[in-house]
């Protein structure tokens, strides 16, 4: 698939924006679902890019930053997959493939945003000189330039996938082993299981373990749509609401959450 102009600019302006989101975590635009979805409205392949979104948002829900441990980069695998897809000009059916590139992206990623962090790293010394000579908006300027670095570091990479064009990326998605994509998609399936049970590791308390069995009998019934489960889990949200207001546990009397507990407590 060949694109305009007026698309490739718009892809790599949501690239630049993704890239500045995966580390203000303000609107959430370097996820998945957000990130490929955009892509996919601007390019004319929004079905195609929704399904990947979606399929990635499972596998990332398990990526996290925790201490200096710094998680896969979500914001490259997602705005790099879903242009390598819409390039790919397979539709639906290349979904499968762009999963499979999407993993060595994100580790890809994750070398870029140190070798960011790095730079980042001098730029906070300058900030620090400007600090002690009292200069705001110097501090200002070296903040967006620190910014404007992260989002360099995925609409850069975006912009030369686009620059390679749909027929080399075409052939190699073709040129792709149905071994080697069919495997990446089974590790990719076990990766989400991960990701679901450290979800669910953080969130396990006696508070929330009976929404979980509830969610998994609702599951079974076929005739309930996605956003039926999502009414039913936002009415169940705020019935516990009202029943903790009630009851007086709110805030401090979480004793399942003990972390939670101090938090509140603070």
């Amino acid at each position: 698939m060949d694109l305009t102009i007026i698309q490739i600019i718009l892809i790599i302006i949501i690239a630049f924006i993704a890239g500045i989101e995966g580390i203000l975590d303000e609107f959430q635009f370097h996820q998945p679902i957000v990130a490929c979805t955009l892509i996919g409205l601007v390019s004319g392949e929004l079905t195609a890019c929704l399904i990947l979104g979606g399929s990635l948002q499972f596998i990332a829900l398990g990526w996290a930053n925790i201490g200096a441990a710094v998680a896969p980069d979500t914001a490259l695998a997602s705005v790099a997959s879903a242009i390598i897809l819409v390039l790919s000009g397979q539709g639906t059916a290349g979904v499968n493939s762009a999963m499979a590139i999407a993993i060595p992206l994100a580790v890809a990623g994750l070398l870029l945003t140190i070798i960011v962090r790095t730079l980042a790293t001098g730029i906070v010394h300058l900030m620090d000189a400007a600090a002690k000579d009292g200069n705001i908006r110097k501090i200002e300027m070296w903040h967006v330039v620190a910014i404007c670095m992260q989002g360099l570091r995925i609409a850069i990479p975006a912009a030369l996938i686009v620059a390679i064009g749909a027929t080399p990326v075409r052939e190699m998605l073709q040129s792709m082993p149905d071994w080697l994509t069919e495997g990446l998609a089974v590790g990719g399936g076990m990766v989400v299981a991960v990701g679901y049970a450290m979800v669910i590791n953080m969130m396990a308390t006696k508070e929330v373990w009976p929404f979980f069995a509830i969610g998994f009998v609702l599951a079974t019934i076929p005739d309930i749509t996605l956003v039926g489960f999502g009414g039913i889990g936002v009415a169940l949200a705020l019935i516990y609401i009202a029943l903790t207001k009630q009851g007086g546990s709110g805030g401090g009397g979480n004793t399942g959450d003990p972390l939670g507990d101090i938090i509140d407590d603070y």
